[in-house]
C-alpha cells in the first residue's frame, strides 16, 4: 500500500513537472512569435548602448568629455551605427565575415575616439576598454546579449 502510494505521488510529481515545463515552453514560443519579425528581445534600457546620443552622454559624464571632444565623439559613434547597420544587413556575408567587420569597426572607432582624450581620460578609456573585453569574455559565447551564437564553437 506504501509503495503504491509512494509510486502516485511520484507519478503525480513528475505529471506536473512536465507540464509546467511545457507550459513554459509555449509561453517562451508565444512571446517570440509576438515579436515583430527581426526585431531584437527587449532587454530594458540595452537598446541605449547602441544610441550615438546616449553613448556620447554616457562617454560625457565617465571621461568628462569637454564640450569640443563631444561632438567630434558623437561624430565618431554615429559613423560606427551606419556602418554596423550596414555590415548588418549585409546578408550574402558569412557570419565570421560579420563578425570580423564588426570587430574592425569597433577597433577603428575606440581608436578614433582614444585619439581624441587626453592622457588621463586616455587611460580611463584604456580600463572601461579593458572591462569589457574581460565582460565579452566571460558572456556564454564571447558574444553581446543579442548577438547571434557563434555555431563554430559548438
Amino acid at each position: 500500500m506504501l509503495k503504491r502510494s509512494l509510486f502516485a505521488v511520484t507519478l503525480s510529481a513528475l505529471i506536473a513537472a512536465a507540464s509546467v515545463s511545457a507550459l513554459a515552453q509555449d509561453n517562451q514560443s508565444n512571446d517570440q512569435q509576438s515579436a515583430p519579425a527581426g526585431a531584437q528581445p527587449d532587454h530594458g534600457q540595452a537598446h541605449h548602448h547602441f544610441d550615438p546620443a546616449k553613448r556620447t552622454e554616457m562617454l560625457t559624464k565617465q571621461l568628462k568629455l569637454t564640450s569640443d571632444q563631444q561632438p567630434k565623439v558623437l561624430e565618431i559613434l554615429k559613423s560606427e551605427q551606419s556602418q554596423m547597420e550596414s555590415v548588418r544587413s549585409d546578408t550574402s556575408a558569412s557570419q565570421d565575415d560579420h563578425r570580423s567587420k564588426i570587430m574592425e569597426i569597433r577597433k577603428g572607432s575606440s581608436d578614433q575616439i582614444r585619439a581624441l582624450l587626453d592622457s588621463n581620460q586616455q587611460k580611463k578609456w584604456d580600463e572601461m576598454q579593458s572591462r569589457h573585453e574581460q565582460w565579452q569574455g566571460h558572456h556564454p559565447d564571447g558574444q553581446t546579449p543579442g548577438a547571434a551564437p557563434d555555431s563554430s564553437q559548438q
